[in-house]
């Protein structure tokens, strides 16, 4: 039997009630099986999911957050704006500028940057020109102190 599998974890020691399992062309059934009446086990909610970038929630999540970047880029709204409006109108918990400085910058940019490079037709995956700078000046977000927003006390 093959045991080909691999979990990915995108935030921090985040509790999460999500369990994401991910079937490649090499994984057995029996171990997708194993894998996810393992999550099940360990009380979390398992989703099945071809081996596609990002897998379900990150396949999602990077593009929002970095359109949301080409918003501000445009001039379309600002930070702010585009944060309560996706927390009021949509019922984020916070906003995509909000998770960007949380996740972190350089986290992002170096994800958007690996798809970019393996799929460099997908507009979807474009790198932004504002992220690239913010990174390089060192503004990674919470965990340095600024980022989109300022954290310094």
């Amino acid at each position: 039997v093959l045991f080909s599998f691999f979990f990915f974890f995108f935030f921090k020691c985040q509790p999460s009630l999500l369990f994401q399992v991910i079937r490649t062309n090499e994984t057995s059934q029996e171990t997708f099986d194993a894998l996810f009446a393992f999550g099940k086990a360990v009380g979390k909610h398992a989703v099945a999911c071809k081996d596609t970038p990002g897998f379900i929630v990150n396949r999602l999540l990077v593009p929002y957050m970095m359109e949301a970047v080409r918003m501000l880029e445009r001039g379309d709204a600002s930070a702010r704006d585009i944060d309560a409006a996706m927390k009021l109108g949509a019922g984020y918990p916070m906003g995509p500028f909000e998770l960007s400085d949380y996740v972190g910058l350089d986290t992002t940019k170096f994800i958007i940057d690996g798809w970019a490079k393996k799929f460099p037709d997908n507009p979807l995956f474009q790198p932004s020109k504002m992220l690239n700078e913010l990174v390089e000046q060192g503004k990674l977000g919470v965990k340095s102190g600024e980022g989109f927003y300022s954290y310094k006390k």
